[in-house]
């Protein structure tokens, strides 16, 4: 299994638990909520590599 695919099953695997822990709701906006603040708290430098990232480009 890849390392995208790993990530992705715990990601699923945490939602289940976290819907299931705190209501659907409350779970989302954690689900949503913590990785929009993380980015929000990289600098421009950053954000441009994480952008990259998701197009390929590292490292060119």
């Amino acid at each position: 299994m890849s390392n995208r695919g790993k990530v992705a099953a715990a990601g699923v695997v945490a939602a289940i638990v976290l819907f299931w822990a705190v209501g659907f709701w409350a779970g989302l906006l954690v689900l949503i909520g913590v990785p929009a603040a993380a980015y929000l708290l990289l600098d421009d430098a950053q954000r441009r590599r994480v952008r990259g990232v998701g197009r390929k480009r590292l490292g060119r």
